[in-house]
């Protein structure tokens, strides 16, 4: 049987929490974490709402699923995010020793990739997933955010 739990799945509920950043006015990034199928944090950035740089949807995410398992690192977990991670984001990544990140779009000017940021080495990352719908929403959350201006 196949399983409905896929990487689709989940990144479609990080999307519903990007929209919920959209609606409040916060850059639209969203994030959850699963672990065996079961999310376990769910988290959009909130960095404008709480006035701290440090509020990224990723940050949070790793502070509600800490905070769900009891402890500080997150392995046999997964991080489905919207946008590809930034360099503080994966840094956080890598002390919490998350097994899987999963990203919808790639972050040509501040992702961990392009900054050359290391990930924990037990970490897997892929992104791609669902990119198309995570672009979207960010370009017409900056097209609308201009034309406000």
């Amino acid at each position: 049987m196949e399983n409905p739990f896929d990487d689709i799945y989940f990144m479609k509920k990080a999307l519903q929490e990007a929209e919920t950043a959209f609606d409040k006015g916060e850059i639209p990034i969203g994030a959850v974490i699963v672990i065996e199928n079961r999310i376990i944090a769910r988290t959009h950035n909130l960095t404008e709402t709480l006035n701290d740089v440090t509020a990224h949807a990723e940050m949070q995410a790793i502070t509600a699923a800490a905070n769900f398992l009891g402890g500080k690192y997150l392995k046999n977990c997964t991080m489905f995010v919207t946008l590809e991670p930034c360099q503080m984001c994966a840094g956080a990544l890598y002390w919490s020793q998350i097994s899987n990140i999963v990203f919808g779009a790639k972050d040509g000017q501040r992702g961990c990739g392009v900054m050359g940021t290391t990930l924990h080495p037990k970490t897997k990352i892929k992104g791609g997933i669902m990119t198309e719908e995570a672009s979207k929403l960010m370009k017409r959350f900056f097209v609308e955010k201009r034309n406000l201006n």
